[in-house]
């Protein structure tokens, strides 16, 4: 008799042995943050004593890089939790044929350049296939998973608003003056009030790409999962440009970033700007008190905002606020409360984005504020796969192309620490 197990036994087990592992790598980087806070308090304390010890400094930075190994070891098994398999006939369950036929002509076109059957689908529906434009849409099903991945890997995506378009550029009235009203008594006269001020903001939708090879026999095994690897293999390249268009995007053939949109101090902030506040030292924080930086970054921003906010750095700063305590000798940073949650920096979220600037001397390091609310993200909607079995011998390449776009939809909705004294 065979001792395999079946399918639901494997699942079962597969999913208590990532429970236990993520257990014991939650443990692993609590006992290791311990163990950096104690280091870190020796070397305040050395420091106090002008007398700051080498040997605390090198060990301090070991349990510091420590600590980051251990974080992403939680991120890479949170997000590995967050992916569901693809399901190969999940529209068919669902009582949908149309979907599996899709599905279906869709498996014999990557695994074998079979194009008959997503031809005849797009004579039926008009939209099934993109032959014309160089591929085919793939099924819905994938699309939605890239869609879920990558907003598990971009975490700018994973914060922003995400709307799916079918145009190519989306267009979006905001009032930047507020609403018009005023208070009148019973009989008084009601004056006319101002015209409010209206902005279109557009987004257009711009393409991004990547291209997975494989080798024939692989996709002749029946037993690979054709959907699945799709999806895995165009994710993280997708997500790394996204990130980065986010962030640091110039709008030309790519989404627009935050940080390429002109900055202003607090004070002087007008629509159209991204307000930012000094840390109150050239190129870090300040020497005495290097937590009230972020005490005004918290509170330049409005109460609305506020409730929603994260805060969002790449990890060389996330290591620098580590070390900082209020006035009562308490850590600001905390770690996270469990296995795929963020650590939380006073109270809180805290997102790592490697795409944002190292500490220096006037960069905008930190940003904090409601992103869902600030960035907008435009998917238009479709993705095309283009198979290319002819010019990377003996790999099949699969030309993949989705359009995105994205830049600022309400400047006052996050604010930037710059690394200056004023």
């Amino acid at each position: 008799m065979s001792n395999m197990m079946g399918a639901p036994e494997k699942k079962v087990a597969m999913v208590e042995a990532n429970t236990a592992e993520t257990r014991a790598a939650m443990a692993d980087f609590l006992s290791a943050f311990e163990a950096y806070k104690a280091a870190n308090d020796a070397r305040l304390a050395e420091m106090e004593r002008r007398s700051a010890d080498v040997l605390t400094r090198d060990k301090l930075s070991r349990i510091d890089a420590a600590l980051d190994l251990q974080q992403a070891r939680l991120d890479a098994l949170a997000t590995k939790a967050r992916r569901p398999a693809l399901e190969g006939r999940r529209g068919e369950a669902a009582g949908m044929p149309a979907s599996h036929e899709h599905g279906a002509a869709f498996d014999a076109y990557v695994r074998h350049g079979e194009m008959g059957g997503l031809k005849m689908l797009e004579g039926k529906a008009l939209a099934a296939g993109a032959g014309a434009n160089g591929g085919f849409l793939v099924p819905s099903a994938i699309e939605s998973e890239i869609g879920r991945r990558l907003a598990a890997l971009s975490p700018i995506r994973a914060l922003a608003t995400v709307r799916t378009t079918g145009a190519g550029t989306l267009r979006k009235p905001f009032m930047t003056s507020g609403p018009m009203a005023g208070w009148a008594a019973e009989t008084a006269a009601r004056p006319q009030t101002d015209t409010p001020v209206l902005a279109e903001l557009t987004f257009p939708a711009m393409e991004l790409y990547a291209q997975p090879a494989a080798t024939q026999a692989l996709l002749d095994d029946a037993q690979m999962n054709v959907e699945d690897w799709l999806a895995e293999e165009v994710d993280a390249a997708f997500a790394a440009q996204e990130g980065a268009a986010f962030v640091h995007g110039d709008g030309v053939a790519r989404p627009r970033g935050f940080l390429t949109y002109d900055t202003v101090a607090e004070s002087a902030w007008t629509w159209g700007k991204v307000g930012h506040v000094p840390s109150k030292a050239d190129g870090g924080f300040a020497a005495s008190s290097p937590a009230d930086g972020l005490l005004d970054l918290v509170y330049a921003l409005k109460g609305g905002y506020r409730h929603n906010a994260t805060f969002v750095m790449n990890r060389r700063t996330q290591a620098a606020v580590r070390k900082l305590k209020d006035e009562n000798g308490n850590y600001l940073w905390s770690p996270p409360s469990a296995a795929g949650q963020p650590a939380s920096l006073m109270g809180f979220a805290l997102v790592e984005c490697e795409d944002m600037p190292d500490i220096a001397a006037d960069a905008c390091a930190i940003a904090f504020g409601d992103f869902r609310r600030f960035y907008l993200v435009v998917d238009r909607a479709g993705v095309n796969v283009l198979r290319d079995p002819f010019s990377a011998k003996p790999y099949v390449l699969f030309y993949t192309t989705k359009r995105v776009g994205g830049g600022v939809q309400d400047f006052d909705a996050v604010k930037l620490m710059k690394f200056s004294a004023a």
